[in-house]
């Protein structure tokens, strides 16, 4: 599959070149293809949230797999940007689901690894990779760690950062070539965690409100921050308000765009 591996060199390319990768993420063919028509963007990724909520599904592996993967395969089809897709934990199977993700155009995927023994989470890492090598791709995986988003309230926050390095290290070791780690947003701790990791093997989620800005971003040594969850948000934000505008005897926004 040429066109399958270009678009992967390419995605990895991306998560080594000197600036930061921003990926802002999608849930659905029109999402992507307003997202993919936006100066600057050179790769797309899928949210399973989002994806799940369109389709009424909490998040967490509740909607069903073949679901899951018709609306990314739709997504794939409508874009000619690498593409992402939100793996989740891999629904019981990490490598066959990545196997499956590929065979619908998907270059990359993240990975929880909701924090299982270690070599659990090492294996499942080693199975997605070793998935993109039989399709004769370098499928890049964002490796996530959930050590901030389940540490108990109150933990020590030196202790999460340690054992996220010590997790992201052994995802490294096992040849994911990024670690994501979702719920980190102080500098100083992203900070620890490049030195840990290494410049340009971070992948943080960027939060409303609270996260730094890209730049600050990109200064720490960051590869990579996505949106999650929170760009479906913020056009569910703009609707809600847009909505509530009309129905209050107003008009609908000015500035309304014709991207659909």
């Amino acid at each position: 599959m040429p066109d399958l591996a270009a678009r992967a060199r390419t995605l990895l390319d991306l998560h080594t070149a000197p600036e930061i990768l921003v990926l802002a993420n999608v849930w659905d063919v029109i999402s992507a293809q307003v997202v993919a028509s936006t100066e600057g963007v050179r790769a797309l990724a899928t949210a399973s949230h989002s994806i799940a909520a369109t389709f009424g599904y909490e998040d967490g592996e509740n909607i069903p797999l073949d679901l899951h993967l018709d609306m990314v395969a739709r997504i794939v089809g409508a874009v000619d940007l690498p593409v992402t897709m939100d793996l989740e934990a891999g629904y019981g199977d990490a490598g066959a689901t990545a196997r499956r993700a590929i065979e619908v155009g998907v270059v990359g995927g993240n990975l929880e690894d909701q924090m299982k023994p270690l070599d659990e989470a090492v294996a499942a890492v080693e199975a997605v990779l070793a998935a993109g090598r039989d399709a004769g791709i370098d499928f890049v995986l964002n490796a996530r760690t959930d050590a901030f988003v389940r540490a108990s309230p109150g933990a020590d926050r030196g202790e999460i950062v340690q054992e996220a390095i010590r997790r992201g290290q052994a995802f490294l070791e096992a040849g994911a070539p990024v670690v994501f780690v979702p719920g980190v947003v102080a500098a100083e701790e992203i900070g620890a965690l490049v030195d840990g990791l290494g410049p340009q093997k971070l992948s943080v989620i960027s939060v409303p409100a609270r996260s730094l800005p890209v730049s600050e971003l990109q200064a720490l040594g960051v590869a990579r921050v996505s949106t999650g969850p929170f760009t479906q948000r913020v056009a569910l934000t703009a609707l809600q308000d847009a909505a509530a505008a009309v129905v209050g005897g107003g008009t609908l926004p000015e500035r309304t765009r014709a991207l659909n």
